[in-house]
């Protein structure tokens, strides 16, 4: 207890090595066949190119915290460790991640991706220069394809009204005549923000850039702009372990009661568990391999901390890195990939900071909260994931800045079940299904994202949530750019495994009796009372801009939708009122705005523009007001059915068709409108069989004249 040992080339079989404080030891070269190596308060001890095989219980304890009565040796030890330190370098300049072979003739990269991520100074990208080259090639070519349609359109528009009675007009060359008609809206209040999106080399400029803000950085160059992990990864204290094996057994290191271990280029494969660290204690992971777990890779609960870097951690049956109650580590620099279940659980008040981690191919989540979890989650790629990017899940928290989140096959983010999360500056691309989902109870703030050439929905949320979407790049993606619902998820489209059976049992009640948690949770709460869609750009996307179908009311404000390929917003159903506010509404392909029967809608101070069927056609109930409808292929307004509106103080025109038109049923209060005649000269069609219930009156209707 208060000497040195050291144990050179030794053979250990069926026993067990106990080291008291304040003696020490280093043992090398030694294996170790079910036996280990038990630690209590122990200032210094270096375990060095050793093999554990078989162990019962954990291969190495190390308990308590590391004593300050240090003796003879420890000087000696220290100067070593320093020594034989591994070294924080620069990764290769080449910019190439070379898939090693460790002594044992395995390749610790596991199998060769597709999706390349680079790390160094030459390039860092989130998906192969050939696909993110066809990824900026979409804004390109989405805006070429809109310019040639609507050349097409006009051609088309030209032969139909070529045989127009309008005698005076027909010799005239008819983009001439248009010019005339067309009135300037380029003083709408989103004017600046459609520049943008109609540029295609604004937007790759701007793809670009996302990228190279987001690209990963090096160890190196986290330890320099964190000194906390500095002074961790540099610390030598309690156990270190270095270039050793273990293997076949039940556990690689149990670390508890505010001992200390620091773990470098050591392999840990087929055990229960590579390391276990509880009650306060530390541990220090650098560039390990740690792989064929058959529970949890690292395990960190009950206040434990520590630095885990630049491991490469694969193939395990539980999560690669699973952080629960109070727990804060570090996690930097990791390929977190393979997983049967989740890349990275953080549960039941654990927290922790992780950045700059490679998450890909695991079979749940690749980042999953829950119960209470608030971690820091930057700067990480997380790609090719069978399950989502990031799943916020039964009041799981954190701070999600700055990620690339891709090709995952469920959504980028999926947020339920009270999951609370800021969402913000990520780019969330290329999935297999919906960008960003906010299920059954999901909330959070999802505010300055570029969500971009998903195969679903850019964003799926249900209105009742209440989540708010604020400022952020929807485009490109094969169906809605936002839809939002009110109905209850089916069990069917619910992604499957998305950690239901994992052990959380336990951790459903951890959190509530934590008084920091309870702070953090008010602190985060948003006063939102009506979900909330807010200076967004909604462009390109494959069906309509913004589809609604939901029973909850719903605020759509200032945003730019623009050139879908349906309409700009279609509401479909809305018992409760959908307010659409001082939106910049322009060359959808279908209507400007849909509104279907027995839905409640106010449209107030909207640009609606040059969309390729009405401005407005609904069938519902509620207010226009204020609002600008010019330029749009057919009727400026369509009112049909049972509609019942009230229309006031709108500017209007359409180049060939009426600027309003009310059918069938429909019936309201037209009043104090601005109307232009388009070339057709038509102004508001009214059907007489409701003129009781139909008042139109003190709208003032101009023409053109030609000189």
């Amino acid at each position: 207890t208060s000497g040195y040992v050291q144990f050179d080339n030794c053979n250990f079989e069926s026993g067990q090595l106990q080291i008291h404080a304040p003696g020490t030891c280093q043992v090398k070269f030694c294996t170790f066949s079910q036996s280990s190596i038990h630690l209590r308060s122990v200032a210094l001890c270096v375990l060095e190119n050793c093999e554990f095989i078989g162990s019962e219980s954990a291969s190495v304890t190390v308990e308590g915290c590391p004593s300050s009565d240090r003796n003879w040796a420890c000087k000696h030890l220290a100067n070593m460790a320093k020594s034989c330190a591994v070294s924080v370098q620069e990764p290769d300049p080449s910019g190439r991640t070379v898939a090693k072979r460790d002594s044992w003739g395995e390749s610790l990269l596991g199998p060769v991706r597709t999706c390349e991520i680079v790390v160094g100074e030459g390039r860092s990208s989130f998906l192969s220069a050939v696909g993110a080259q066809a990824l900026l090639g979409l804004a390109q070519e989405d805006t070429e394809r809109e310019e040639n349609l609507w050349a097409a359109k006009e051609e088309e528009y030209q032969a139909l009204d070529s045989n127009s009675s309008d005698s005076d007009l027909h010799s005239d060359d008819d983009e001439d005549v248009q010019a005339a008609y067309k009135l300037s809206h380029q003083a709408h209040s989103l004017s600046h923000m459609l520049a943008d999106v109609t540029d295609s080399r604004l937007q790759s400029n701007r793809l670009h850039a996302f990228q190279r803000d987001l690209k990963l950085k090096s160890l190196q160059q986290e330890l320099q702009q964190d000194k906390e992990a500095q002074v961790l990864a540099n610390s030598l204290q309690g156990c270190i372990i270095r270039q050793c094996l273990f293997r076949d057994g039940k556990g690689g290191i149990f670390i508890h009661s505010r001992g200390q271990a620091k773990l470098e280029g050591s392999i840990f494969r087929d055990l229960t568990y590579a390391v276990r660290c509880i009650q306060n204690s530390k541990v220090i992971m650098l560039r390990n391999d740690i792989h064929h777990c058959k529970a949890s890779g690292i395990f960190l609960r009950l206040s434990a901390g520590g630095l885990i870097a630049d491991n490469n951690i694969h193939s395990n049956c539980e999560a690669g890195v699973d952080i629960r109650k109070g727990a804060n580590p570090f996690v930097l620099c990791n390929k977190i990939h393979s997983g049967l279940r989740s890349g990275i659980v953080v549960v039941g008040n654990g927290k922790g900071i992780i950045r700059s981690n490679q998450i890909y191919g695991n079979k749940e989540a690749g980042i999953y909260i829950l119960y209470n979890g608030n971690p820091a989650v930057s700067g990480n790629h997380i790609f090719q994931g069978l399950a989502a990017g990031i799943a916020v899940n039964e009041n799981g928290r954190g701070q999600i800045t700055g990620n690339v989140i891709c090709e995952n096959q469920w959504g980028g983010a999926d947020i339920r079940h009270g999951g609370d999360p800021v969402l913000r500056n990520n780019l969330i691309s290329c999935g297999y299904s919906d960008g960003v989902v906010v299920g059954e109870r999901g909330k959070g703030l999802i505010e300055g994202n570029a969500i971009y050439g998903n195969k679903g929905c850019g964003v799926w949320m249900m209105s009742s949530s209440l989540p708010h979407l604020i400022n952020n790049q929807i485009s490109h993606n094969s169906i809605y750019g936002v839809a939002v619902f009110c109905r209850k998820d089916d069990a069917s489209d619910y992604p499957p495994g998305q950690g239901s059976s994992e052990s959380f049992q336990e951790e459903s009640a951890g959190g509530e009796n934590d008084p920091d948690s309870e702070e953090e949770c008010a602190a985060a709460q948003h006063p939102i009372s009506v979900a909330l869609v807010e200076l967004n750009s909604i462009n390109h996307n494959g069906a309509a801009g913004l589809h609604v179908k939901s029973s909850e009311a719903l605020n759509i404000i200032a945003n730019v939708i623009h050139a879908n390929q349906d309409g700009g917003v279609a509401v479909l159903q809305s018992s409760q009122l959908t307010c659409i506010t001082n939106n910049s509404i322009s060359r959808n392909s279908r209507e400007g705005v849909l509104v279907e029967a027995a839905c409640q809608v106010e449209l107030c101070g909207n640009g609606i523009y040059e969309n390729s069927s009405h401005g407005i056609s609904s069938k519902g109930e509620g207010v226009i007001v204020e609002n600008d409808i010019i330029g749009n292929h057919r009727c400026g307004l369509q009112l049909l059915q049972a509609a019942d509106m009230k229309v006031t103080k709108n500017r209007i025109q359409s180049f060939r068709d009426y600027g309003i038109a009310l059918f069938d049923e429909a019936k309201g209060l037209v009043q104090e409108n601005l109307i232009f005649q388009g070339r057709a000269k038509k102004s508001i069609l009214r059907p007489m069989s409701n003129a009781e219930d139909c008042i139109i009156q003190n709208n003032v209707f101009l023409t053109l004249k030609k000189r």
